[in-house]
């Protein structure tokens, strides 16, 4: 199939299917004779793969490491089991900088009257480089 069919049947576009050849997730696909790309089954059980690990937000780093492991039969699970364990904990840093974020931006909503008045803790904050740390009041 051409490289619109395999976007298509993949969930991709094209521009990433691409991508992912040109950085090695995806081996360079067969040409025709006038330059058009082809894929088979392999490619696209390849795609469904980096598809699915990118959706679980795996890094393009992390990306190819699985892929490594999965395209290696004599593999130990614990090596895969040890990317998905360090991709957890960065999930997990992540969440919790996220909490932080909201926290502190839910706290300046409360403390912003929402009215008429030019005065905002939000904008205040923001100016300030959030100098003043969450639970200021500004009222």
């Amino acid at each position: 199939m051409n490289i619109g069919q395999a976007a298509k049947s993949s969930g991709l576009s094209a521009k990433m299917i691409r991508y992912y050849e040109s950085i090695g997730l995806l081996q360079a696909a067969h040409r025709t004779d006038s330059g058009y790309r082809l894929y088979g089954k392999d490619d696209l059980h390849t795609l469904a793969f980096i598809k699915r690990s990118r959706d679980l937000g795996f890094s393009l780093e992390e990306v190819g490491k699985l892929l490594t492991l999965w395209q290696d039969r004599g593999r130990a699970s614990a090596d895969v089991k040890a990317v998905a364990r360090q991709h957890i904990a960065e999930l997990n840093q992540k969440i919790a900088e996220l909490a932080g974020l909201r926290d502190t931006l839910q706290d300046l909503v409360e403390h912003c009257q929402g009215d008429n008045r030019p005065d905002c803790p939000i904008l205040k904050d923001l100016e300030s480089g959030g100098c003043c740390g969450s639970g200021q009041r500004f009222d």
